[in-house]
């Protein structure tokens, strides 16, 4: 689904979005079309495209109208959550469920971690994210030394 995507737009709120523009780096240096969508320089979404998006609690106003927009256009979409019942995610193609604590649970009888807020869920996606780049390397014959030539000169 990944590798196979014409260009890859990706989109998180807050700290899930940093995240998200992590990913992104990520999978740019893979050799693949990847950016943010609030990035100025973000293409359209169709046909052959694959909006990658991440909403912890499930629903988020700008995460529903965003996939909407996306599927509306022919792309497909990749949901990150930790709500996988949530109606958003009927929306997608595919529902990754990161099964950690986030904002929307971090309260009274529910919390289960002394970190803040959806710290959990964020450093989950992190890990996660990063061992989906060491697949996406391995299938896609990508080594090291690729990934280095396309890292910024202008740090």
């Amino acid at each position: 689904m990944i590798a196979d995507a014409d260009t890859l737009l990706l989109y998180g709120c807050g700290r899930e979005g940093l995240q998200m523009r992590a990913l992104a780096m990520r999978l740019y240096h893979l050799g693949l079309n990847a950016c943010m969508v609030a990035d100025m320089a973000a293409p359209p979404l169709g046909n052959g495209d694959l909006f990658v998006v991440s909403a912890g609690p499930g629903e988020l106003s700008t995460v529903t109208a965003l996939t909407k927009v996306a599927r509306r256009d022919g792309a497909r979409v990749l949901f990150f959550t930790a709500t996988p019942d949530a109606p958003a995610t009927r929306l997608a193609d595919h529902v990754v469920n990161i099964p950690a604590q986030t904002m929307a649970n971090d309260q009274g009888e529910s919390k289960r971690s002394i970190l803040p807020m959806g710290s959990i869920y964020e450093g989950s996606m992190f890990i996660l994210f990063e061992v989906m780049i060491l697949r996406l390397q391995a299938l896609m014959n990508v080594d090291a030394d690729d990934m280095r030539a396309r890292h910024t000169n202008m740090e």
